[in-house]
């Protein structure tokens, strides 16, 4: 590690003169022909006076990812791109760490855009507060009907709950942020992301940093614009998945689960006796499933309000694909997960 601060003036003002410390950002990358150049773009235009790089870990892409990559580090030279074998998050984030330098470490996803004055909003949190952590609002974005009703859905209570960086609220410590600025500090004091966590790595570190005496630290200044899942079948696929690793935190780290992550297998397990008993003859128990199918579908009905017609009338199925999918991860997640080599 070798931080190098920049120090530049923020106006005329001789006392907005400062040091700016200078901030490595880390993206791991697989599959991100879509997204990674505009990703880049708005990393490498940062409003930030301070000395910046950007450390990309490369995935086995089936598409153009590493072509856009290496071309994107031969326009700016503080794109670095560096291999990451097994094109898993942790593996990739633990390793962009390794190859960056600097002090302050700031992670993004390939398909995430960052404001403008993300960087400067996170330095500057960090140094107010002294937290290890901070992070902002997941703003999820889409452009089709059915990307625009799973953004709302993510951006609801009904959809994910109350966690803070999804719906937004008051600035304050919380249990974990999206992506996150850290301080390197801190990652080298609980040994970097857990590899054994092929989902939820997130929450997973912070916990172990919140256990290491440190503060992770929600503001709504930082939004991230989140691109959702372009289809029924990948939303599916993502939320069954990260129910099945957030069941593996819990096993891990006991005491973390509460009614935000139980809901969603409680609603399947109700759902499913109440249908197995109006199968066999007890009609009352069809009330459960015709309950939760009426909820959703009026739930929709008020939180889709603005938007399109056609997103609009998507937004029952979208709430009902994210919770039966996760519950039905969590409920499935096997006992070994997590402590073997995962698959991919």
């Amino acid at each position: 590690m070798n931080p190098s601060p920049n120090a530049q003036s923020t106006g005329n003002d001789a006392t907005e003169r400062r040091t700016w410390p200078a901030v490595s950002v880390v993206m791991p990358v697989l599959n991100e022909q879509r997204h990674l150049a505009d990703a880049v773009r708005h990393i490498l235009t940062q409003e930030y006076p301070g000395e910046l790089e950007l450390v990309l870990a490369v995935g086995p892409s089936r598409d153009r990812t590493q072509e856009i990559a290496d071309k994107l580090a031969t326009e700016d030279p503080r794109v670095i791109v560096v291999p990451n074998p097994t094109g898993r998050t942790p593996q990739g984030l633990n390793i962009a760490i390794k190859a960056s330098q600097y002090s302050i470490v700031v992670r993004v996803d390939g398909h995430s855009l960052l404001p403008a004055d993300y960087v400067r909003a996170a330095v500057e949190t960090m140094e107010a507060t002294g937290a290890d952590n901070v992070g902002g609002i997941m703003a999820a974005e889409g452009v089709t009907s059915f990307e625009q009703a799973v953004a709302r859905a993510m951006t609801s209570k009904l959809g994910v709950g109350n966690a803070r960086f999804h719906t937004g609220g008051e600035a304050g410590e919380v249990e974990t942020v999206y992506l996150g600025t850290f301080r390197r500090s801190a990652l080298e004091r609980v040994g970097g992301y857990d590899e054994t966590f092929v989902r939820a790595q997130d929450w997973e570190m912070n916990h172990r940093i919140r256990q290491s005496g440190g503060k992770v630290f929600f503001t709504p200044r930082m939004q991230v614009t989140y691109r959702p899942r372009p289809n029924l079948r990948q939303l599916a696929k993502q939320y069954f998945h990260t129910g099945r690793w957030r069941r593996v935190v819990g096993r891990e780290h006991q005491g973390t689960l509460n009614l935000r992550y139980l809901a969603p297998p409680l609603a399947v397990l109700a759902m499913a006796v109440g249908a197995l008993a109006g199968a066999l003859g007890f009609w009352p128990g069809w009330i459960l499933p015709a309950g939760y199918a009426a909820g959703v579908v009026a739930g929709g009905a008020v939180t889709g309000r603005g938007l399109p017609l056609g997103a609009w009338a998507r937004l029952p199925l979208v709430y009902a694909t994210m919770h039966i999918s996760w519950g039905l991860g969590f409920l499935t997640s096997p006992p070994g997960l997590g402590r073997l080599d995962p698959p991919k």
